[in-house]
């Protein structure tokens, strides 16, 4: 069973120098149908305008997961993470007893576009710790890429929860297949392009909720990108 939600169904916040959209519920943006899906509790999609961001605030018991589609994002926290992220890197922030940071355009001319990705862990109060990683297009092409994982594997950042968040790139015509557990579900998100997930079209912001399937297959339609979320 597949349940789809569109792009244009997602909140959406413009500020100018911010435009993000909320694929479940977030600060202003409140939908009771949409609270999140499993243990995955946040996808937005944000883009900040040149040299604007958010100053020094708190997180605490969330694993936060940043992917960079493009621009340049600098970021600071009290553990020590420093450093500023280009187009593939991930950044993997387990927040447990609590971290401060600050994430802003590092560039003063164009714009920076992001994924921000919470996680609720299974182990709470957990020491913080923070992570980066990179993932070229040439290791999402013809595969799974793993972004992260519960276990760690393919030496992706280890989060505490029993998830992983997959990606890859398809060309025109080109599939790809996952495999569920018994018991599990997938969260599936076009970052870009057009895909048909078993046998639904979806486009670029589209996502599918697929709970009770053993298998999932991509079908591109045309050069895209794609997040799937193994889920418990």
């Amino acid at each position: 069973m597949m349940t789809i939600r569109r792009s244009n169904e997602r909140g959406h916040a413009d500020r100018g120098w911010l435009e993000a959209y909320h694929s479940f519920s977030f600060n202003t943006y409140y939908d009771p149908t949409n609270m999140g899906f499993g243990p995955l509790r946040v996808i937005n999609e944000d883009k900040f305008g040149p040299g604007r961001g958010f100053g020094m605030h708190p997180h605490e018991n969330m694993e936060i997961i940043t992917y960079v589609l493009s621009g340049a994002l600098v970021h600071e926290d009290n553990t020590g993470g420093k450093g500023v992220l280009k187009p593939g890197d991930i950044q993997r922030m387990s927040a447990g007893t609590g971290v401060f940071h600050s994430e802003a355009n590092a560039s003063p001319t164009e714009w920076l576009h992001l994924f921000q990705i919470w996680i609720e862990p299974s182990v709470v109060g957990a020491t913080p710790r923070y992570g980066e990683s990179h993932l070229s297009e040439s290791e999402k092409r013809g595969k799974w890429a793993v972004v992260v994982s519960g276990t760690g594997r393919d030496g992706a950042m280890h989060i505490y929860q029993d998830a992983e968040l997959l990606t890859t790139i398809l060309e025109p015509s080109e599939s790809r297949e996952h495999t569920l557990a018994a018991g599990r579900r997938a969260y599936v998100h076009i970052v870009s392009g057009e895909v048909s997930v078993n046998g639904q079209a979806l486009s670029t912001g589209d996502a599918g909720k697929l709970e009770h399937e053993s298998q999932i297959t991509l079908q591109a339609s045309a050069s895209s990108e794609v997040l799937l979320f193994d889920l418990p």
